[in-house]
Formats: structure tokens, C-alpha cells, sequence
């Protein structure tokens, strides 16, 4: 909570409040550039403080930089491109309205030129509004329908990715309202085109005070392939307070190096070579890592998540499943908490990994954890958000084999 901090120091940082810090874009006149014909190959998980040139993060403006650097990376190598805010975009809610319906529709329309309406799409997410509480009100974007209980005080918002960005197999690629907007051969993988839709979400919903959600005080989650989506979105816009990955597995809280180090000890558990050929979450640029090796790729989903950092996040997990590889999980969330650790909120990240059950089935054992997590990061209050929990007995330790590099201590 900022013990030895004072309030200036705090408006440096633009931080409004400690439950939805983010950190300000680099104050410096240029970062580090990607070096041309930048190679890398490693088998460990590479290192989020030192940048593709190889200079290293000392401070805050420095890891600003790196951050955006390793943003950039992903784009380029696994997610394709995110599209920033489009042109023309405008938010009608449906009436009538709250507290009369409990029940809206926030209709949502995007295009890329004012002067050419067809070339727009539409979109409509609901918003379930609670039944405690006053406005405005926190708010969860749930990908394709909630998988865990939120208080009564929380609205929910229902996103319909799969309208945005089909996922059903190779054949989805380019299929979508996404692609209506941005054509069927943009590089935007479907997780990324989820994460631009959340963005999208909130910008209406900043259009539209109306609607009575507290925009400071939204969260996101989905499960299983949602579940990877929600990592994408939260770490591609600052505006999430908290990021709920549920039993996301590979592509999701999972780390591809780890995974496939898993895959060869014997565990059949799901790897980067495997899920290109399913679906279509990841960019074709993705495809020659995971058909080669994952060695070659300059990032990994420790720094994915790290990009949340130090914003709030939980990860849900799910042992009983080895495709979804809990221990590779576990491992990445470890290797990521150090970034959050550097930054002097390590608590702000917590896993929690269950005994066996149905996938995307929430157990109650997990209810106190995620209580706490949304008390926190989207109610306000004062709750224990320091989690480590594994019924798998998984132990990496860090520094450690796969994370040998040094985090700075940036921020106390």
C-alpha cells in the first residue's frame, strides 16, 4: 500500500488509486530500439529487464520502455497486431434503462472512416446489473458467460467474442466481425481481436455514463480458451483493474518453454506445436516458432502476464487435467510475480490451483480467493490478496534453472 510513498510521488506514477495503479509511459525522448534482424534463442525464460539490445532496465522510465518493447514483441512474434481505438466509434444503450430493467444492452458500433458508414460493424455486448449496491457499479467482462460467482454488488458484462473473432478451428482464421473491420487477412490473431473488443467494451462504456459503470473498477475473465483471452486483454490495456484467467492453460498462464518441457518428461499436456494446429488464437508469424522451436522466441507468457503488472491479477487453476498444464502455470505465474516484486506489489498477484474437478467448474474451496481479489481490486477494500496455492505440491524456485536473470528492485 505505499507505506513510504507520498501523494506527489504517487501522481508521477499516475496513480489514482493503489487497487488500479499503472505506470506511466516513458518520460524519455526515444527507448531502445528494436535492434534490425533482431535474433534471439534461449531455453530459458528470457529476461523482462533487459531489452532486445541488451541494455538493461535500472528504473521505472526504463521499464516503461521495456514494457512497451515487450508489448511490441508479442505483437509481432505470437498475438499479431492489436488495432488502437478505430476512428468512428459510438455506444447506444438500450432503453429503457436501469433500475427499471436489470437488465441493458450497450449497442456498440465501430469504422474506420466517418465518411463510409458500411465499412463499420456492430456489436452488443449485455450488462447484468446487480442487485446490492449503488452506481456506479463495478463490472466483470465475461467472455462468452461467467464461470465464477461475483458478489451481488458487481455488474457482469457478457462479451460474445467468438461474434468477433470465430475460434472452432484452422478454418476460423479471418472470420468474424473483427475481420469484417480490418479484413481477413489482418495479422490479429483471435485472442488479440478479443482483447480489442474489451478495449471497445470500455471505451463505450466511457461514452456512456449513463450505462453506470465505474470504468476505474472493471475486470475481465473467461475460462479454458476464454481464460486466454482474458490474459491477452488484460495485458494489453492498462484500464483493467483485475484479470481473472480461468484453467486457461496453454496459450493462456502457461509457459511455452515450460510446457514443452513437461511434454518431454512424459506429460501429454498441450505445446505451442500442437495448438497451431487447432485454432486459430495466435498470429501465422507464430507458427515458425511453434513449429521449430519456442527457444527462438523472445518472449514467453511469464512476460505476457507481466505486462498486467502491477495491476491485479489471479490465476485459477485446475490440476486434474494435464493438457492444461497446471505446473507449467505455476511455474510461469512464479517466473511473473518477480516482475510484480520489482515493481513492490508483489501481492498484487495470487495463484490458486484446485484439486480435481470438471473443467471450468469453480470449486468452492477457491471462493475465499477470489473474494479477496475482487474485494480488493474492484470493491475498494481492504482484503489479503498474498496467495501461492497449489494441491499439486508444484515447487520452482526463483531465481532458479529457468529464470536465472536479476530483478531489479524498481519500486519499494
Amino acid at each position: 500500500m505505499f507505506p513510504k510513498l507520498g501523494f506527489f510521488f504517487l501522481a508521477f506514477l499516475g496513480i489514482a488509486r493503489v487497487e488500479t495503479a499503472i505506470l506511466p509511459r516513458s518520460s524519455k525522448t526515444a527507448c531502445p530500439a528494436i535492434p534490425d534482424n533482431f535474433k534471439y534463442n534461449s531455453t530459458f525464460l528470457p529476461d523482462p529487464f533487459t531489452f532486445a539490445d541488451g541494455s538493461k532496465v535500472q528504473n521505472l522510465e526504463d521499464w516503461a520502455c521495456r514494457r512497451s518493447e515487450i508489448s511490441t514483441l508479442f505483437e509481432i512474434n505470437e498475438l499479431g497486431i492489436k488495432p488502437p481505438r478505430p476512428p468512428v466509434l459510438s455506444a447506444i444503450l438500450s432503453q429503457p434503462s436501469y433500475p427499471t430493467v436489470t437488465r441493458s444492452t450497450l449497442s456498440i458500433t465501430c469504422g474506420l472512416s466517418p465518411s463510409n458508414t458500411s465499412q463499420s460493424i456492430t456489436f452488443a455486448p449485455t450488462i447484468t446489473y446487480p442487485t446490492a449496491g449503488s452506481p456506479p457499479f463495478p463490472a466483470i467482462i465475461a467472455f462468452d458467460g461467467l464461470s465464477i460467482p461475483v458478489p451481488s454488488t458487481v455488474a457482469v458484462i457478457t462479451l460474445a467474442v467468438s461474434e468477433l473473432a470465430a475460434q472452432d478451428s484452422l478454418a476460423s482464421r479471418g472470420v468474424g466481425k473483427f475481420y469484417d473491420l480490418y479484413g481477413s487477412s489482418a495479422s490479429t490473431g483471435a485472442l488479440a481481436a478479443f482483447a480489442w473488443g474489451v478495449s471497445r467494451v470500455i471505451d463505450a462504456l466511457e461514452l456512456t455514463p449513463a450505462a453506470l459503470i465505474d470504468t476505474r473498477r472493471i475486470g475481465v475473465t473467461g475460462c479454458s480458451r476464454d481464460g486466454k483471452g482474458a490474459v491477452v486483454a488484460g495485458a494489453l490495456d492498462d484500464r483493467i483493474a483485475l484479470t481473472i484467467p480461468q484453467e486457461s492453460g496453454s496459450g493462456g498462464t502457461d509457459c511455452w518453454r515450460l510446457s514443452d518441457a513437461l511434454f518431454a518428461g512424459g506429460l501429454v499436456t498441450q505445446t505451442a506445436s500442437e495448438i497451431v494446429q487447432e485454432n486459430v488464437w495466435f498470429s501465422r508469424a507464430f507458427e515458425a516458432f511453434a513449429n521449430s522451436s519456442v527457444d527462438a522466441l523472445p518472449v514467453d507468457h511469464h512476460m505476457l502476464m507481466g505486462l498486467i503488472a502491477p495491476r491485479g491479477l489471479l490465476v485459477i487453476d485446475n490440476i486434474g487435467y494435464d493438457w492444461l498444464g497446471a505446473e507449467s502455470s505455476y511455474g510461469c505465474v512464479e517466473s511473473a510475480k518477480r516482475i510484480w516484486g520489482s515493481l513492490g506489489m508483489a501481492e498484487n498477484v495470487g495463484v490458486s490451483q484446485a484439486a480435481s474437478h470438471l473443467h471450468c467448474l469453480f470449486p468452492t474451496e477457491q471462493q475465499g480467493v477470489l473474494d479477496a481479489f475482487i474485494e480488493r481490486f474492484l470493491l475498494g477494500l481492504p482484503s489479503n490478496t498474498s496467495v501461492d496455492d497449489t494441491a499439486g505440491g508444484y515447487v520452482f524456485d526463483v531465481p532458479g534453472v529457468w529464470d536465472p536473470w536479476n530483478a531489479p528492485r524498481l519500486l519499494d
